[in-house]
């Protein structure tokens, strides 16, 4: 695609550490210490309650004297102690942003417990991480690091999903993944300390997000098997769950049973859609779980032939990569809004699943669009019942298209 428009000139993904916070926040019993300047604490805590777990951040409130002077570490090691009083908090992360980790923070320097509270440094600075998909990485290897109990014998069939899913897709995953004989299910990011602590028993571990790179390399030196895929669509979701099956060596009979009754059930939802599923659609997130959703519309019969994400293209989703650039899409990482607006201006899609900046600007162009994150992120996706979600939403978006030609119209006589 010539890329014309694409000047690179404007911030394309909040401060990373926004998800870390999203991971961190919302463990039970954990109060966040934030070793930043003030700037940063203002954003972090406004997105801290609206966005991650409706909590405050607790912080030294870091000025140049402090940083300066050498007094840093002493000033987040009173913060800790201060918030350790409260016999509530057992967890204390200490997240560590830019300016911080420009001074230079010393791990060894702060307490590994206080009072009934452990406490640890997660490092997020917008230097080293580039999104915050990929800090929510950060946040979770850090977690299974610390209190994975690796070990401890492994505990069973266990199998540690890995990846912010919607809450019904974790329950619709456990629901199917007992019928095959899976006797536990830990979820993670969890809002449990101990979920991470059981993590580190399982004996596999099936990665939702190709961006959990760290953390799917810490289960696999641990020798916990790795499972990739995801249960959308009709063949992938068949694959997942022989996947799953073979990972934790269960009855082979029993796994293909359950998976082809699901391939089935997922193929007759698609079904029930194929007389709606005509058009184009791009995707262009930066959730980096956009790929996946893209292998959905291409089986239930759209045409995407462009989707873009904020993350690095990864070993963890070179499955999907081939497959969608086989059936013809552009995919592009690390994109670029204008590299996604171009894309507009090129494809004329009849529907826009991307940010807020490109869903403006498609629909001054006529074209329906929606918030991939409040839209697709926020509602379940995975097994039959996921795609009738999805595609139901996405169907009648599409045959909005005349009218959303209407209104430019209306707006835009002239044109």
């Amino acid at each position: 695609m010539e890329n014309k428009a694409c000047n690179k000139l404007h911030p394309q993904s909040m401060c990373p550490a926004f998800g870390g916070l999203r991971v961190l926040m919302r463990i039970d019993g954990a109060q966040v210490c934030m070793a930043a300047d003030q700037g940063c604490l203002y954003g972090l805590t406004f997105v801290s309650h609206f966005y991650a777990a409706r909590r405050s951040i607790v912080s030294p409130e870091l000025m140049n004297v402090q940083i300066s002077g050498g007094t840093m570490i002493d000033d987040v090691r009173r913060t800790i102690e201060k918030i350790a009083e409260d016999p509530a908090v057992r967890f204390i992360p200490v997240v560590s942003t830019c300016v911080a980790e420009t001074a230079g923070i010393a791990e060894e320097l702060l307490p590994k417990r206080v009072g009934n509270a452990e406490v640890l440094l997660v490092r997020l600075p917008a230097f080293q991480i580039q999104t915050h998909p990929e800090a929510k990485d950060v946040a979770v290897s850090s977690l299974v690091k610390r209190f994975g109990a690796f070990s401890e014998p492994k505990k069973g069939k266990t199998l540690v999903v890995l990846g912010e899913i919607f809450p019904v897709d974790a329950m619709m995953i456990g629901g199917v993944l007992q019928k095959i004989g899976v006797e536990s299910v830990i979820t993670l990011p969890g809002a449990d300390l101990d979920d991470y602590v059981q993590a580190g028993r399982a004996s596999a571990c099936a990665v939702q997000h190709p961006f959990y790179e760290r953390t799917a390399a810490l289960f696999e030196s641990a020798g916990v098997k790795i499972v990739g895929g995801n249960p959308i669509g009709a063949n992938a979701t068949g694959q997942w769950i022989e996947r799953v099956g073979e990972a934790l060596d269960l009855d082979l009979a029993t796994v293909k049973q359950v998976a082809e009754e699901e391939r089935q059930k997922a193929k007759g939802v698609m079904a029930g859609f194929a007389e709606r599923m005509h058009g184009s659609v791009i995707v262009a997130g930066y959730e980096g779980n956009e790929l996946p959703l893209v292998r959905l519309l291409l089986e239930a019969g759209l045409d995407v032939p462009y989707a873009s994400t904020s993350i690095a293209r990864t070993p963890l989703g070179e499955e999907d990569h081939r497959l969608l650039t086989m059936l013809g899409t552009e995919v592009r990482y690390r994109k670029y809004l204008e590299e996604d607006m171009q894309a507009v201006l090129e494809h004329k899609p009849d529907l826009v699943i991307g940010t807020t900046s490109l869903d403006s600007f498609a629909k001054e162009h006529g074209i329906p669009a929606i918030y991939y994150t409040n839209n697709i992120s926020a509602r379940p996706i995975f097994f039959a019942s996921g795609a009738a979600s999805v595609l139901g939403m996405i169907a009648g978006l599409i045959e909005k298209r005349e009218i959303y030609g209407r209104m430019k119209k209306y707006f835009m006589p002239t044109e």
